[in-house]
């Protein structure tokens, strides 16, 4: 269960993130903390079984790898170096999911 609220989390954070580029209102203004509090407050709720160092990690690995995604898909330049950093985000991020059990705390 406190995986689904990392990645629910971690997709809130890339909606937050991505957001914060075309927010030009005091609504998107709102909207946008309203993201960042939802999101910070799931990830919170998984510290109570696992390990804030691997929940946060994990949090924000979600955020970096959906953010860069979109930002490529959206047109965003990037390069093929970059591309072998991102997998390398990717794998550590897959790795330090499917090292860590929860109660691991």
């Amino acid at each position: 269960m406190n995986w689904i609220l990392i990645i629910i989390a971690g997709v809130l954070e890339v909606c937050w993130a991505t957001f914060l580029g075309y927010a030009d209102s005091l609504f998107d203004w709102v909207l946008v903390a309203g993201l960042m509090v939802i999101s910070f407050w799931l990830v919170t709720l998984t510290f109570r079984t696992l390990s804030v160092a691997v929940a946060y990690t994990v949090f924000v690995g979600i955020g970096t790898i959906g953010t860069y995604l979109f930002g490529i898909l959206s047109g965003e330049p990037f390069s093929i170096k970059q591309l072998f950093f991102f997998m390398l985000l990717v794998i550590g991020v897959l790795g330090m999911k499917f090292t860590t059990k929860e109660g691991d705390k």
